[in-house]
């Protein structure tokens, strides 16, 4: 654990591509008492410069550097500054890219769209705890990534049943009743057009990697349970 006061203040490194941002972002965190922005860069090489320079605390990265990746730099920042925690401030609406910044080393990921006081939320406790920041929605991302990996490595076809939708899931049992297409969307609820079922079943195939068509799907079914051995 670790406090912060004037006299032993926050020190932050700012990495972010628009000098509009890293001016804002200086003045609302010099603002707070207990902070400091040591330097600030728009540039990912330059970044990797100053936080071997100036050791900083806290880095504060934007994920899309205009030229420079920010999931490219994050580990590099990593290396040249082990003591620094990096906290991801990103407005990206992809997940992938959020969350793979977690698994990669970032403390903490803030939405530009949340606001100040999130941000300074996430640096006063990234730095005082250790602990990480995440955003809604991340944890239940993490943790279903670490149980897919964990299924593969323990049965590599796990993970290709547990891509399933319940609506594919349901598709396979009534294919294990032995209907054919226009039966199979009758019974859907609510009743589908029967080339969605056509859709759905080759979206099947390719999910759990079945080359010969609806017998294939149907000895593959029996084998994992997907299907009752009395369903016919």
């Amino acid at each position: 654990m670790t406090s912060n006061s004037p006299d032993n203040p926050i020190r932050i490194l700012l990495v972010d591509d628009h000098l509009l941002v890293r001016e804002g972002l200086r003045e609302l965190i010099e603002s707070r008492p207990g902070m400091v922005v040591v330097a600030d860069t728009g540039s990912g090489s330059n970044a990797l410069s100053l936080a071997s320079s100036t050791q900083p605390d806290i880095i504060i990265l934007d994920l899309d550097l205009g030229d420079d990746d920010g999931l490219t730099i994050l580990p590099k920042l990593l290396e040249v500054s082990s003591q620094s925690s990096v906290i991801i401030l990103t407005g990206t609406r992809d997940p992938y890219k959020r969350d793979k910044a977690m698994e990669i080393g970032a403390k903490g990921v803030v939405l530009k769209e949340n606001g100040a006081t999130e941000l300074l939320s996430a640096i006063e406790k990234v730095h005082r705890t250790g602990e990480y920041w995440l955003e809604s929605g991340a944890v239940n991302r993490l943790l279903d990534k670490r149980r897919t990996r964990a299924a593969e490595k323990l049965d590599p076809e796990a993970a290709k049943i547990a891509s399933l939708t319940e609506r594919e899931r349901e598709i396979i049992a009534l294919v294990g009743e032995g209907l054919e297409n226009k039966e199979i969307a009758e019974r859907l609820r609510p009743i589908v057009a029967e080339s969605t079922v056509r859709n759905n079943l080759s979206i099947i195939y390719e999910k759990l990697d079945i080359k010969g068509g609806r017998l294939a799907l149907l000895v593959y079914a029996y084998k994992h349970g997907l299907v009752s051995t009395q369903a016919r």
